[in-house]
């Protein structure tokens, strides 16, 4: 029994620790963000919300039904509701009637309310997925850091290891009088200073995973880990597409236009609403009534008659139609269609702002990646004179033909052109995928 336990236990700590060493890939990061966002769940009530409203409008086209019952006792001098003589006595009566009506014509107002609906609840589908794309490209900006982070910290490791043996090195020439002492304390700051950058690196890991997992909504920071995979340049032909042909293809396609031509559409929904109210409205009625009371007797046997028989003989039915005409409200109809006409305009100049600014971020998305491109091509032509320099330095230190300021100098700027290769290669890759993303192609890093 002790050993079935303790392999129980054994089993489920490795689960555990499977469960805490999970690698979150850029995929399942976006995906998870969408069906886990606080933001994305408060907007997924708006849309509720939406579809209760177009309930709400079918259901003002129904008819309503409404009952009541009350019932009283009255002494002394009162009315008997059966018979409508005055009694002075102890009267018990109660009485029930069931009503029902239904608008017949309101100007289509009904009718055009339950669109309305419809177009909300579309236009709050539209806004929660241009919520949802906002935040995939967040994730992407958000993982993308995390990546070049810990990328430089690689790099940051690297550069520490050599200095510690050109340290080393240096120890042993100090000890046999071949180089300076100053020498040696110049290598020895270049280290503290790498160890320093080490720190300030590994702080930077932290924070931008703190970021990723809050868009995540992930509390369990301490074993929040993305997956270990370097990314080199993916290969994308976007730029055989010009920035014309990208815009032209987002507008059809992107939520962010679809919500905003879904704006006009309603504000249109609305004039229509408000010129309905010009119109006579037009209903139907009916009603059933029936009362009851103790002092209602029997003309021939002068005996009470029954609580049934009354409901029965003392019921009524009524039933009609109503028109109401709308002749003079102090212009409050007139004021509330310009209103409406007001925000049709106003709509459809919120539509064509959308339409321009999507237009200027695919233009600067495109410059943006042929740009950062540059800037990385740059970044490693610089990286590799960088490097040849500092292999010339090297050398020279070696053999006491140069001191360890210039030499940890070319050390430095190898250091800067590494990381600035670092920071073009991610700054490029998140653009890249900024500009696919107007395309309709979905993040990925592949």
């Amino acid at each position: 029994m002790k050993v079935k336990i303790t392999g129980l236990l054994l089993l489920c700590s490795v689960v555990l620790g499977m469960a805490q060493q999970k690698k979150w890939t850029l995929e399942e990061c976006v995906y998870y963000a969408v069906e886990n966002n606080l933001t994305v769940e408060q907007f997924e009530l708006d849309l509720e919300n939406a579809k209760i409203d177009k309930s709400d409008a079918v259901g003002a086209l129904l008819p309503n039904l409404s009952s009541s019952i009350s019932a009283s006792a009255n002494t002394g001098l009162a009315l008997d509701p059966t018979t409508n003589n005055l009694v002075s006595a102890t009267i018990f009566s109660a009485s029930g009637s069931m009503s029902s009506s239904i608008t017949l014509f309101d100007g289509l107002r009904n009718y055009n309310r339950i669109e309305r609906a419809k177009l909300s609840a579309i236009a709050n589908q539209y806004r929660l997925d241009d919520i949802k794309d906002d935040i995939k490209l967040n994730v992407a900006n958000a993982y993308l850091q995390v990546l070049s982070n810990k990328e430089s910290l690689k790099v940051f490791k690297a550069q520490l290891a050599v200095t510690e043996q050109d340290l080393k090195k240096t120890k042993e020439l100090v000890e046999s009088g071949v180089v300076a002492r100053g020498d040696l304390l110049e290598l020895e700051a270049t280290a503290a200073g790498q160890e320093q950058q080490i720190i300030n690196s590994q702080n930077l890991i932290l924070i931008s995973k703190l970021n990723l997992a809050q868009l995540l909504s992930i509390t369990d920071y301490e074993n929040f880990e993305i997956a270990e995979e370097e990314f080199d340049i993916p290969p994308s032909n976007i730029l055989d597409n010009s920035a014309k042909i990208i815009f032209d293809t987002a507008l059809t396609f992107r939520n962010d236009i679809k919500f905003a031509l879904s704006g006009v559409e309603l504000a249109q929904k609305d004039l229509e609403i408000s010129k309905g109210a010009k119109y006579p409205t037009v209903g139907a009625f009916i009603n059933y009534n029936t009362r009851y009371s103790d002092q209602n007797n029997d003309p021939f046997t002068g005996e009470p008659i029954p609580f049934k028989d009354q409901l029965y003989i003392n019921d009524g039915i009524s039933y009609g139609a109503q028109m109401s005409i709308p002749i003079f409200n102090g212009w409050s109809v007139r004021n509330n269609i310009k209103r409406s006409q007001i925000s049709v305009d106003r709509a459809r100049i919120e539509f064509e702002k959308t339409k321009l600014q999507l237009e200027t971020d695919v233009n600067q998305a495109y410059v943006d990646v042929t740009s950062f491109y540059k800037a990385y091509e740059a970044a490693q032509k610089t990286l590799e004179a960088r490097s040849l320099a500092y292999q010339y330095s090297k050398e020279k230190f070696d053999v006491g033909l140069m001191n360890s300021f210039d030499f940890s100098q070319a050390q430095s700027r190898v250091d800067n052109a590494e990381a600035e290769v670092i920071r073009t290669k991610y700054n490029y890759i998140f653009r890249l995928k900024i500009l696919e993303f107007y395309f309709g192609i979905p993040i990925s890093l592949e």
